[in-house]
C-alpha cells in the first residue's frame, strides 16, 4: 500500500495512517469471529451476550470521549493517544483470559475507555495536520488504507480461527495493535502546536 507519495503527505499523517492500519487491521482479524468465540467459549455466552458486549463498548466510548475531550487540554493529545492505543492493544489479550461473561464485559469497558482516549485525539491530530488543497484526498487515503487492511485481515482471522484456535487470532490482533502503538511513539511533540 505504498501509494502515499512523499510529496502528497507529511510525516505526521503517514504515521497516524500506518498506525491505524495496524490497529484496525489487527481488530479486523477478530471482527468475524468474536460473536462465535463468545457463544462457544464463555460460560453462559450467547448471541445476546455479544450484543451487550458491543453496547458496553459503544456507550463507554461515546460518553467518555466527550468527558475526556472537555476535561483535557488539546496539548494532551499525544499522551491521550498513546494511553488509549495501549488500552486498546490490551483488549485481545483480555479476551484470551476471559472465561466468564463478566470478564468479557470488563474487557469491553477497557476497550471503550481506550477508544475514548485514542479516537478523538487521533482525529484532532490528523485533522490539524491535513494539508490545504489535499484534505479530501488525504482522508480518502486513510479510509481506503484502513478499509482494505481490515477487509484482508477479516478473512485471514476467520481462516486462522477455523484451522487453529481463537487464542492465536487474539495474540496476532494484540501484536498488530502494539505495533500500531509503537509507530505512534515516533510522533513529535511539536505537532501539538497545530492542535
Amino acid at each position: 500500500m505504498n501509494f502515499v507519495k512523499e510529496d502528497k503527505m507529511n510525516k505526521t499523517l503517514k504515521l497516524l495512517i500506518i498506525s491505524d492500519i495496524f490497529v484496525f487491521s489487527g481488530f479486523g482479524l477478530i471482527s468475524p469471529i468474536l460473536a462465535i468465540f463468545i457463544k462457544d467459549n464463555l460460560i453462559g455466552g450467547t448471541i445476546l451476550t455479544a450484543g451487550i458486549a458491543s453496547t458496553i463498548f459503544l456507550i463507554t466510548h461515546s460518553l467518555l470521549q466527550i468527558l475526556f475531550a472537555y476535561e483535557f487540554n488539546p496539548k494532551d493529545r499525544i499522551w491521550m493517544l498513546w494511553l488509549g492505543t495501549a488500552l486498546i492493544a490490551l483488549v485481545p489479550f483480555g479476551y484470551i483470559f476471559s472465561t466468564q461473561i463478566y470478564h468479557l464485559y470488563f474487557v469491553q469497558l477497557i476497550y471503550g475507555t481506550g477508544a475514548a482516549f485514542a479516537y478523538p485525539s487521533w482525529s484532532s491530530l490528523f485533522t490539524s495536520n491535513l494539508e490545504k488543497g489535499k484534505r479530501g484526498f488525504q482522508w480518502s487515503i486513510y479510509s481506503s488504507s484502513v478499509g482494505i487492511g481490515t477487509a484482508i485481515t477479516a478473512v485471514i482471522g476467520a481462516w486462522i480461527a477455523e484451522k487453529t484456535n481463537f487464542r492465536l487470532v487474539f495474540i496476532l490482533t494484540g501484536l498488530l495493535a502494539l505495533l500500531g502503538l509503537f509507530i505512534l511513539f515516533r510522533l513529535e511533540k511539536k505537532i501539538l502546536k497545530k492542535v
